[in-house]
């Protein structure tokens, strides 16, 4: 290893870790209070605490490991340009790509490591704490009683609306559940206005004192029809006593591991497996409920059976012709009888397929992700390591700033990818590596610009399309409008001599726009004394007879798509459901005839390259993909550049 990969190695570890470790005590907090309430009041020992920790570590890494990479990337390469380390560098003649690649091969290194971490490690991990919370919340429950809120203790569901005293014992209008011998259905509802915790705060009984109130109990009975009805018991109390066993509740096995077979606990294999079993169980719900909606169409068989089958013949007509009138109104009405069953059947087989459905995303999303993270973290080198050389700034202050909201980017663009793709509403394999996909363009961007050794934005190439379409003029430009009240021969010799009236090419251009404006065609100028080479006439038709007609059809119908598309949530929203769906069908032929016109105009804006023989200024292919859903702005930069080449060609083709 070379003494510079050495030093960027060294120097950026030192960052990695002190990034890394920062990160982790500040997310570890953010846990800890997040589930503080699931943790207080348990009086548990503190290697319980520990534990829960430890199987939190490793679920925060791919939260922390792609902020680390990304802010100490940063921190790093923007300290190296700080301190004009680059700028010896490239004085010798090593370029940025060269820099990077020995930190490279350990962000690759790391790459890998990170699936197997996240493969092997992080289920394992989410095996644990889940069932470890599990335990927790089983332990002492009753120290935990909230307000406004029903507590679960045991077969016990206790609400109350306030409590007071000085050890919280009075409660206030308090309403009780007490689950059947099912462990589902609430049996029993006890409702007092007032009622007392009597017991010791670390007693293994919970004695409720309850005055003045009522007792309502459901009555099972061996008659169905009785049963139909509803029947309960009802009593009046002055005062009730509750004493609820809390040892077998606080008696509790912490490593127990009740649950094992969760998406997110398991690995590769496991969820490959456990994929392979919820497909084919899927699929075999989906034939065995066509089966049995075939089964309960039984009107069909019976009507088959009714008409007289000739087998010598083959009736190719409608089924209902064969029958006569009386025979057609008995099978309509059959169908329609037969039918409402299989609808109420549908309605809630749907439900059961969605969930069937959800399970199977989640296993995608959590198979894709342990190869997406991985990926990730190369990504966002790529992104950070540039960006530092780009802004040239070290330190906490403004890395740290850019790293967060880069981060916040690529993670929310992740949580609602995956948050849409479990509903069903969006390809569960895309929306895994979804965000790391949106990074990846942004890093070759930004690596690009590092290794040409430009700034991080050209703000000139931004501001000057925008002042030209606001027709916002700087203070120093100079006034044309003198050149109206020229005649059309005293421009023509502004034109052909304009270096001797002490004029600029610009002014050329100007007088030669003021010519045209007046109805004047170059063939025309040219017999009026004009000098001009016969290939801009080419070059003007492609711009002014095909690319802007075709340009201002793609704006159109892409502004007439857009607030379609906004009208038809807007109608959605409104329960409008006719005008949502007729102005979704608008926007996407809108939409769709946008792609055309902007397809051609592409294509007229390449013409004219090649026509000019001018390949190398054609659009940035990065301009012309933000086009397609940021037309209304690429347009404008379309736009101002067309028109400054033909600038330019024009003033070429002026003898």
């Amino acid at each position: 290893m070379k003494i510079l990969d050495r030093y960027i190695l060294t120097t950026y570890l030192k960052t990695f870790v002190s990034v890394f470790v920062i990160l982790m005590l500040i997310f570890i907090l953010q846990t800890i209070w997040l589930y503080i309430k699931e943790l207080a009041g348990k009086d548990l020992d503190i290697a319980v605490v520990f534990k829960f920790i430890l199987y939190f570590l490793p679920k925060l890494i791919p939260l922390v490991l792609p902020l680390t990479i990304l802010l100490a990337s940063i921190m790093v390469f923007g300290s190296f340009a700080e301190n004009y380390e680059f700028a010896a560098m490239k004085s010798t003649g090593i370029s940025l790509q060269r820099a990077m690649s020995g930190l490279s091969v350990f962000i690759v290194i790391l790459a890998i490591t990170t699936f197997f971490f996240s493969n092997n490690v992080i289920p394992w991990a989410e095996l644990n704490s889940y069932n470890l919370r599990r335990n927790i919340a089983k332990l002492k429950p009753a120290m935990l009683l909230a307000e406004g809120q029903f507590n679960e203790v045991g077969t016990y569901n206790i609400k109350f609306a306030s409590k007071s005293g000085d050890r919280d014992q009075f409660l206030e209008n308090v309403t009780i559940h007490i689950k059947g011998d099912n462990g589902r259905t609430n049996a029993t509802t006890i409702i007092s206005k007032t009622g007392e915790l009597a017991s010791e705060k670390n007693s293994n009984v919970l004695k409720l004192i309850l005055e003045d109130g009522h007792y309502y109990s459901d009555l099972s009975s061996n008659n169905p029809r009785n049963r139909n009805t509803n029947p309960f018991a009802k009593s009046t109390f002055e005062k009730k006593v509750i004493n609820i066993d809390l040892s077998q509740l606080n008696n509790v096995d912490f490593d127990e591991k009740s649950q094992t077979d969760k998406y997110n606990m398991l690995d590769v294999a496991g969820l490959n497996k456990s994929l392979d079993s919820l497909v084919k169980k899927s699929e075999e719900e989906y034939v065995t409920f066509a089966k049995n909606l075939e089964l309960r169409s039984s009107f069909v068989n019976n009507f088959l059976k009714s008409v007289e089958k000739n087998k010598d013949s083959a009736y190719t007509g409608n089924l209902l012709d064969v029958l006569d009138t009386k025979k057609k109104v008995e099978i309509l009405e059959a169908a329609s009888r037969t039918i409402s069953t299989p609808k109420q059947i549908i309605s809630t087989k749907k439900t059961a397929l969605k969930i069937s459905e959800e399970n199977i995303n989640k296993h995608i999303i959590s198979l894709h992700e342990k190869f997406a993270l991985g990926f990730a973290c190369v990504i966002l080198f790529f992104v950070g390591a540039p960006l530092g050389a780009l802004i040239r700034k070290g330190g906490i202050g403004l890395p740290m700033v850019i790293a967060i909201v880069l981060f916040l980017t690529y993670h929310f663009i992740g949580i609602f990818a995956t948050n849409s793709a479990k509903k069903g509403g969006f390809n569960p394999i895309l929306a895994s590596w979804f965000s790391t996909l949106i990074m990846l363009p942004l890093g070759i961007f930004l690596t690009r610009r590092a290794t040409a050794d430009k700034g991080l934005f050209d703000f000139d190439s931004v501001i000057e399309p925008l002042k030209n379409a606001l027709k916002i003029k700087p203070k120093d430009s100079v006034d044309y409008r003198f050149l109206i009240s020229y005649k059309n021969n005293e421009l023509i010799n502004v034109i052909n001599h304009f270096e001797t009236l002490g004029h600029d090419e610009s002014c050329r251009y100007e007088a030669l726009k003021v010519l045209e404006s007046r109805g004047n065609t170059i063939d025309s100028l040219r017999d009026m004394g004009l000098v001009i080479n016969e290939d801009f006439d080419t070059s003007e038709t492609i711009i002014r007879k095909d690319y802007k007609p075709h340009s201002k059809f793609a704006i159109i119908l892409f502004i007439i798509g857009v607030i379609l598309l906004i009208l038809h949530f807007v109608f959605k929203n409104n329960k409008m459901p006719s005008l949502a769906s007729a102005s979704i069908q608008l926007s996407l032929v809108s939409f769709v005839l946008f792609v055309i016109y902007y397809i051609k105009s592409l294509l007229n804006i390449f013409k004219f390259y090649n026509h000019i023989q001018k390949s190398t200024k054609k659009p940035n292919l990065f301009l012309i993909i933000l086009g397609f859903p940021l037309y209304f702005i690429t347009y404008i930069f379309l736009n101002d550049k067309i028109k400054e080449d033909l600038k330019l060609i024009c003033l070429e083709s002026l003898k």
